[in-house]
């Protein structure tokens, strides 16, 4: 079985979220994408203190499809310099890890 990954990221709005989620889904990079519920992010930009409404998103995929994943974060996304984490998968319900691999293949 390969190695599955989670990827997180966030999206200004749930209109981009949700188009980023689509295309993984038609090219079959991604067997789910979770956009979470709003939140408001706090982080320092070009030294200055930013406030934003985020919304999360949670990519399951396998590891082999990381590089297609970040080049549509990086060709879909509107910031200039996104949040991009990979998180492995260490354990999981077989039979669910093997349905992404399976959405993935």
């Amino acid at each position: 079985m390969s190695e599955v990954i989670i990827v997180i990221t966030n999206f200004p709005d749930k209109k981009s979220a949700s188009a980023f989620a689509q295309t993984l889904i038609d090219e079959r990079q991604a067997a789910c994408v979770n956009i979470l519920s709003a939140c408001r992010s706090f982080y320092r930009w070009q030294n200055t203190m930013e406030s934003s409404e985020e919304f999360p998103v949670f990519i399951k995929t396998q590891k082999k499809h990381y590089n297609r994943v970040e080049e549509l974060i990086n060709i879909m996304h509107p910031y200039e310099l996104p949040e991009v984490i990979i998180v492995p998968v260490i354990g999981g319900l077989p039979a669910y890890l093997q349905w992404i691999n399976t959405e993935t293949s």
